[in-house]
């Protein structure tokens, strides 16, 4: 399966701006060269079942911080985060892939309508029998920045990355929220 995904991904790079195809990112792993064959699945069980052909997405996994996936229906792209994939592969088979491509498919049946307004969830439970949660529920710790402790009176308060380089350029100053006192740096 791998062997057959890369050579549909250099098909897609390799076509004539007429019959382009859309970029497929080269799978780094057997993860996510089945990513890219359950989009195209999830695509083929909707062109049966609606009877319409639909438009193919571009693929990456450059996707960063604690969402699982995105869509963009009007640039046509499925953006998966690589570091969620590797460690949940199978939630992202089952639950994730086509979450997006519902996205892209709702944009192409309805337009622009609410994310995950009515559209999208009968389009879920129609086309591929699930319920339409609207977020994951995976143990993002491995994505999730961590903090810069700080101190006050009552002890160690970790600020984000954000708020911490704002305080560094000298943009915001905070304060302990049970003291009151303004947090310095350990």
């Amino acid at each position: 399966m791998f062997a057959r995904v890369k050579r549909f991904a250099s098909l897609a790079k390799s076509s004539s701006p007429a019959t382009a195809r859309p970029v497929v990112a080269l799978p780094t792993s057997e993860q996510q060269a089945a990513v890219i064959a359950r989009v195209e699945a999830c695509y083929q069980q909707a062109e049966q079942q609606l009877d319409r052909v639909f438009t193919r997405p571009s693929i990456n996994f450059k996707l960063r911080g604690k969402a699982a996936g995105t869509a963009h229906p009007v640039t046509q792209q499925l953006r998966f985060n690589a570091v969620l994939l590797e460690e949940n592969p199978q939630h992202f088979l089952t639950d994730v892939v086509p979450h997006e491509v519902c996205h892209l498919l709702t944009a192409q049946l309805f337009g622009r309508v609410k994310p995950h307004g009515h559209e999208w969830k009968g389009l879920m439970q129609q086309v591929f029998g699930l319920s339409g949660d609207v977020t994951h529920q995976l143990d993002v710790s491995s994505v999730t920045p961590k903090g810069i402790a700080y101190h006050c009176r009552c002890g160690t308060v970790e600020l984000s990355i954000r708020r911490h380089n704002k305080v560094v350029r000298q943009q915001a100053q905070y304060l302990c929220r049970r003291c009151g006192e303004q947090l310095t740096k350990t």
